[in-house]
């Protein structure tokens, strides 16, 4: 009544809810709206879920977006068989729920048997909804079936060309075929998924889990599938057509030698060994670098890292004076171009006329490159690091008194702690840093440096007496890193003639032709009366204090992801390693998340950082890039080197993760 209704209608309402209840349980109901809307329970007081509650009720709980299971219960894996028997399941699987996809995860050692293709298929663990990170494969190909010639693989360089040359064609074929695209059903209930996702390559050649030929010649492939659905429900038979046609069919047309050009494919195998043992050579002449007459330095564009159009781009030629040869083992010919020797080299210039285009192929000359790239044998000492300023990056325990002391308020610089660099104690602490890991040659472009850091001309110092300055310009020191330490230095300078005196060589370029001007350079020297003065006290660069890594502060604690080539999401923290620049893909950034999350679980109690990085790449160099992630059939992986992991760990926002070794 105090609805304003009369009580005949009053009545015929109870009786009529009466009837609703009965018919739908007062459980399913509680299932349905409980907590109002959305997963917090704003709205209605109750514990929250809304319509995921609802879902995860009707459907089963499964084991949410992420790779790991909602319960405690060990997995235990009971697929595999013949291939005939997969196709079977995948059929007896149409219309079931989603989580059913969980009957095609196979043990590491039983897989589903394809005689007719000669190989095996193991599921490390079927995705429990169409949401979720898609189904991670592994596919041994027999070496019968495959029937590489063994002197493809005879070596650990030949064997990473030639997987480099499968994992090219498996990703061309996977995009010719449709396989890389999902069902395009629009809406929760209409079909999703479908999608085949095989590792891009780039115009590197690289160490990477997605194919490789092991010591047996057997083809290892490591790949994911969104399997099919249409809502929750399983589309047994898509699924069916990518295991019995899409699948069979890219490993036939990309895999088998029988399938490849036999040519192209030794000649890409010969190309990335010489390329590799031209870069041993480079001490042999006592290089740190080298550049073939002939090469296309520039690219497309800053996206897009394929060679210019020969009819655009002006041929790399060396000056006379720098020109060396070496004679290719496996060509059988002479290379012939710019050799950079050990010591300090700039390369100047005036705006746009090549600078920075030169030191970018320098520092990816750590890489070999594909035939056709531009660049082939275009290399650099492979311990070469780029450095550069980079305001506002975490630095930990680091020694930087050779470039910085006497800081306000006698700040100790000899163990430097700071969540906030400015440009100049990043780019002291970038230099360290690299020289502790290893690193032979440092590469600069001024436009990325700190002008404090770098120079100091003559009027500044007689503005700011040299006893209040705590900086000592890198121009101060150079000389020192390699005299007494052997580090050299490629700089790319167009505004600042001081370190005209302690370079060893100046290049100019002119409208992209390179010149020898270091006579010039230092005739300019010798004539300018105040020279001598312009330029602050040479002073020493002494070795930094080792750090030592503290494994249980960098264990991510909590979730962790790859959100691009420049971003990693670990744990509370995300990383930022988008100025370490000679990494070159995604695929190397999720090497060094695995990395990082290996080193975590180590003991490093007795060993500096330089020897636990070592360490890892003694491990690498053994088992390979998948012992990063054991059991994962993880495809989504290049090597990135120890420095860039270090440089990674140094960046890491994890206090106390690094200490000086005397201090443990």
């Amino acid at each position: 009544l105090g609805f304003g209704l009369f009580p005949m209608q009053l009545t015929l309402l109870i009786a009529l809810t009466s009837i609703v209840l009965q018919l739908t349980p007062v459980q399913s109901l509680s299932m349905s709206y409980r907590g109002g809307r959305g997963r917090g329970g704003s709205r209605g007081g109750g514990r929250g879920g809304g319509r995921g509650e609802y879902y995860k009720n009707k459907y089963g709980r499964g084991g949410g977006r992420g790779r790991g299971r909602s319960d405690d219960t060990p997995r235990i894996a009971s697929g595999g068989g013949s291939y005939s028997d997969l196709i079977n399941c995948l059929e007896r699987l149409d219309g079931k729920s989603y989580g059913a996809y969980h009957d095609l995860d196979t043990p590491l050692d039983r897989g589903w048997v394809n005689s007719e293709f000669g190989f095996s298929l193991f599921v490390e663990r079927a995705q429990s909804d169409p949401f979720a990170a898609p189904t991670r494969c592994r596919i041994i190909i027999d070496k019968a079936k495959a029937a590489f010639p063994p002197s493809l693989y005879s070596n650990r360089i030949r064997s990473m060309a030639l997987s480099d040359y499968l994992l090219r064609a498996l990703h061309a074929n996977c995009k010719k075929l449709g396989a890389d695209e999902a069902m395009g059903g629009k809406g929760w209930s209409g079909p999703k998924g479908g999608d085949m996702q095989v590792l891009e390559p780039c115009q590197h050649v690289l160490e990477q889990s997605a194919v490789r030929v092991d010591e047996n010649g057997n083809v290892v492939v490591q790949m994911s599938v969104n399997l099919p659905a249409r809502g929750r429900n399983i589309l047994g038979f898509a699924a069916k057509e990518i295991f019995s046609k899409t699948l069979p069919s890219m490993i036939g047309k990309s895999l088998l030698h029988k399938s490849l050009q036999a040519q192209n494919l030794q000649n890409h195998v010969d190309s990335i060994e010489d390329q590799c043992w031209l870069q041993t050579e480079l001490p042999s002449k006592n290089l740190i670098a080298f550049l073939r007459n002939g090469a296309v330095l520039p690219r497309i564009s800053g996206v897009d890292d394929r060679p210019m159009n020969s009819k655009t781009a002006v041929p790399f030629e060396s000056p006379k004076r720098l020109e060396v040869s070496f004679r290719l083992p496996n060509a059988g010919t002479t290379v012939t171009g710019m050799g950079i020797p050990k010591g300090i080299s700039l390369i100047c210039g005036g705006g746009f006329h090549g600078k920075s285009t030169v030191l970018q192929a320098l520092q990816v000359g750590v890489y070999a490159k594909i035939p056709g790239d531009g660049r082939e044998f275009c290399v650099t000492s492979p311990n070469a690091m780029k450095i550069r300023a980079e305001d506002g990056r975490n630095i930990q325990s680091c020694d930087i008194s050779s470039f910085i002391n006497n800081l306000p308020f006698g700040k100790d610089t000899s163990c430097f702690d700071t969540a906030d660099a400015s440009g100049s104690t990043s780019q002291a602490a970038n230099i360290v840093e690299a020289i502790e890991i290893g690193a032979d040659t440092l590469l600069l472009d001024e436009d990325t440096c700190a002008t404090n850091f770098m120079i100091r001309d003559s009027k500044m110092m007689q503005l700011v007496a040299p006893e209040k300055e705590p900086i000592t310009p890198f121009v101060s020191i150079v000389r020192s890193l390699y005299d007494e330490h052997g580090i050299s230095t490629v700089l790319v300078v167009g505004g600042a003639g001081d370190f005209f005196e302690p370079a060893d060589n100046v290049l100019v370029l002119d409208c992209y032709k390179c010149n020898d001007m270091t006579q010039r350079a230092k005739e300019i020297v010798v004539n300018a009366q105040d020279s001598r003065q312009s330029l602050p006290a040479k002073k020493e660069f002494h070795t930094a204090r080792p750090r030592s890594l503290i494994e249980n502060k960098i264990a991510p604690n909590g979730k962790v992801k790859v959100l691009s080539q420049e971003r990693i999401s670990y744990g509370e923290s995300e990383l930022d390693i988008s100025f370490v620049e000679q990494v070159v893909g995604k695929s190397q950034s999720a090497a060094i998340l695995n990395a990082l999350q290996h080193l975590s679980t180590q003991k490093h109690s007795n060993q500096t950082l330089k020897d636990s990085l070592l360490a890892l790449e003694k491990k690498l160099d053994s088992e390979g890039l998948s012992s990063l992630t054991p059991a994962q059939f993880n495809g989504g992986m290049s090597r990135a080197r120890i420095l860039e992991i270090g440089a990674a760990i140094n960046r890491l926002r994890r206090p106390n993760s690094l200490v000086q070794a005397q201090e443990k």
